[in-house]
C-alpha cells in the first residue's frame, strides 16, 4: 500500500488494529470517547455510518494533516439492532436470538481530513446454525462477548462452530471491510 499520509483509528478495536497491520498500515490510536446515541426516528441501516462520521467529526480539531479512520458495526436481526451486550445475560439472550437464523452487519467507514470525508460501508448476511445453550454458555463464559455487536466475533469459537454461510465479506463482519478501505485509502 502506497498511503503516504498519518493515519490515526478512531477505535481501540484490537480486531481493527489487526486488519490495518495486515494490508501494512502504520497508525496511531486515539478512540474518540463520544455518546453513540442515534435519534430514535433513524432507520437502522444508516446508524453505522452516522455513528462513524460522529466518531471521525469528534477528533477534527485534533489533526492538521493527518487522517482519521473511525468505524462503527452493528449487528441487525429482524428490525432490531443488537449492539455490544451489557452482561453475560444480555449476549446469552443475543446468541440465543441469533441461533438457528439468518441476521446482516453492516460496518460503515468514515475517512475524514480537514478538508474532505468519505465515508462508505458494507453489509454482509451471516447465517448461524441452531445453537444449543451449552454451546452459547460456553462462549460466553469463555470468550469475550460483551465488547462485540450482537455479543460475538467471527473470528473467536462461535463464528468457527455456528457461522453455516456468509454472503459478503468475512472481515465486514470482523469490523473493518478492510477491501474497501484499502481501495478508498489509495485515492483519498
Amino acid at each position: 500500500m502506497h498511503f503516504s499520509r498519518k493515519l490515526i483509528l478512531a477505535s481501540a478495536s484490537p480486531r481493527r488494529q489487526f486488519l490495518l497491520k495486515e494490508i501494512g498500515l502504520t497508525f496511531t490510536i486515539d478512540p474518540p470517547h463520544i455518546d453513540e446515541s442515534f435519534p430514535a426516528d433513524m432507520p437502522i441501516e444508516k446508524v453505522p455510518s452516522y455513528l462513524a462520521e460522529k466518531k471521525a467529526a469528534a477528533l477534527i480539531d485534533k489533526i492538521t494533516n493527518e487522517v482519521v479512520l473511525a468505524s462503527d458495526t452493528v449487528v441487525i436481526l429482524g428490525d432490531q439492532i443488537l449492539n455490544k451486550p451489557a452482561d453475560r445475560a444480555e449476549a446469552i439472550q443475543m446468541l440465543s436470538d441469533l441461533s438457528g437464523k439468518t441476521h446482516t452487519v453492516i460496518t460503515a467507514v468514515c475517512l475524514k481530513s480537514k478538508t474532505k470525508t468519505d465515508c462508505f460501508e458494507d453489509r454482509t448476511d451471516v447465517t448461524f446454525k441452531t445453537l444449543t445453550r451449552e454451546e452459547i454458555e460456553f462462549y460466553v463464559d469463555h470468550y469475550k462477548p460483551c465488547d462485540k455487536a450482537g455479543a460475538y466475533g467471527a473470528q473467536d469459537w462461535i463464528g468457527m462452530v455456528a457461522i453455516e454461510r456468509i454472503v459478503g465479506s468475512y472481515f465486514t463482519v470482523m469490523g473493518l471491510p478492510i477491501h474497501k478501505v484499502y481501495e478508498r485509502l489509495n485515492v483519498f
